[in-house]
């Protein structure tokens, strides 16, 4: 072999190195920007708290603001966990929180603490994770209304339809996302 070949295949050599490292590279910051990761022990005092996976916690909070701790929704939802005004208030005295304002919604604590509590209620309630996005999403009446529709589930506990498109789409979000933090949270 010459050594023009030895130099040609170096030169081959560094460039797929350069070009798997560049992909490294970029394949880290699209996870960064997809999939960001802040207030972990937060999210883990109160998903320990209220018995919920970290993960879960996580891809609710992805899929509700992705991370933004002064997120609104058009509809008034606020925080990372997107909690409307009347359900904060609802739920703050059952979550132990006593002097509860509103304002205190964009408090990453006190949001992450009423969202877990809120999907805790939701999971004790209706027994599923699945049940319990659903209701986080749409409403816990809805969900009581589906349960009982046989068109929605044939055995009153679990929905084998769910008939809301943007209901039906938020779970799916919701599971795919958990499957990624599960991941980042071993490795965090």
């Amino acid at each position: 072999m010459d050594n023009d070949t030895k130099n040609a295949r170096k030169a081959i050599v560094g460039v797929v190195v350069c070009l798997i490292i560049l992909a490294s590279i970029g394949g880290a910051m699209l996870v960064v920007r997809y999939f960001p990761l802040r207030h972990v022990g937060i999210i883990e005092k109160y998903s320990a708290q209220y018995g919920l996976d970290p993960a879960f916690v996580c891809a609710v909070i992805n899929a509700e603001s992705r991370f933004n701790d002064n997120a609104v929704s058009s509809a008034g939802a606020s925080g990372l966990m997107q909690i409307m005004e009347d359900t904060a208030y609802w739920i703050a005295p059952q979550a132990g929180l006593t002097d509860f304002s509103y304002d205190q919604i964009f408090d990453p604590e006190v949001n992450i603490r009423l969202g877990c509590y809120y999907l805790s209620a939701y999971l004790n309630r209706f027994g599923s994770l699945e049940n319990a996005l659903c209701a986080y999403n749409a409403g816990g009446g809805r969900v009581e209304s589906w349960l009982a529709n046989p068109e929605y589930s044939s055995d009153g506990k679990n929905l084998d339809v769910i008939p809301f498109t943007e209901t039906r789409d938020y779970v799916e979000r919701v599971f795919t996302r958990m499957r990624v933090y599960e991941i980042l949270l071993k490795i965090s």
